[in-house]
């Protein structure tokens, strides 16, 4: 069992501008809705995120999954503008919103999905991880990793290539941010080990979670 949170976010608010321009920052203000012994190594368990755009709105949405409920009552105190008010929204809906998800896949069953990935491959010489630039590398990268999940994939689109920056760490001349490749895939798997995908859900798929990547997102297809 898994709860899903989704929040509309302000984007008028400087907290939101700030954790938009560094996401480790987003992934601090997720924290805060989890006890404090839900973490381990700075790392929150069963935690993933994701920052999405509505095609229809342009609201911007962000997605939490979480293994714990969440709290989310410090972000609805007096004079806080970090959500974007209920009043505001159309058709009026709950800010934030939490559902528990108990996913259902069986083997043999083709699901649409979606997952903003950090694709990249680990330097022989010197163990740093590098993003991989080229779409058929990163399609190959999604492959390998579905595989390992358990499922197969039939059809992917990328889009919303990006940089993304967070957590700002020292260097000898001044800190300096570190910064991700930002792919977004949609597409269609098909289940071969539905035990395998469901933990792959919960942990997420690749690197640098706690930045906003590794939440696959499934669906069942439409039409």
């Amino acid at each position: 069992m898994m709860h899903l949170s989704r929040l509309i976010l302000n984007p008028r608010s400087r907290q939101v501008q700030r954790e938009l321009a560094d996401v480790y920052e987003m992934h601090r203000t997720i924290c805060r809705a989890f006890p404090e012994d839900a973490f381990h190594d700075n790392t929150p368990s069963g935690v993933l995120f994701r920052l999405e755009v509505s095609s229809q709105s342009g609201a911007i949405v962000l997605l939490v999954q979480s293994a714990l409920m969440p709290d989310w009552s410090f972000l609805r105190v007096p004079g806080k503008d970090y959500l974007l008010s209920p009043h505001r929204l159309s058709p009026v809906v709950d800010n934030p919103a939490v559902k528990v998800v108990n996913l259902q896949v069986r083997a043999g069953q083709r699901l649409a999905f979606r997952l903003r990935s950090n694709p990249t491959r680990r330097l022989k010489e010197n163990k740093r991880r590098v993003g991989l630039l080229q779409e058929e590398q990163q399609l190959a990268w999604l492959t390998r990793k579905l595989d390992a999940a358990g499922a197969d994939l039939l059809a992917a689109r990328i889009s919303g290539k990006s940089k993304l920056r967070g957590g700002l760490f020292s260097r000898p001349a001044g800190g300096q941010y570190m910064s991700f490749l930002a792919v977004q895939f949609d597409g269609v798997l098909l289940v071969r080990d539905a035990d395998r995908l469901k933990n792959a859900v919960e942990a997420g798929i690749g690197s640098a979670k706690s930045f906003g990547f590794g939440l696959l997102s499934l669906a069942p297809l439409r039409g």
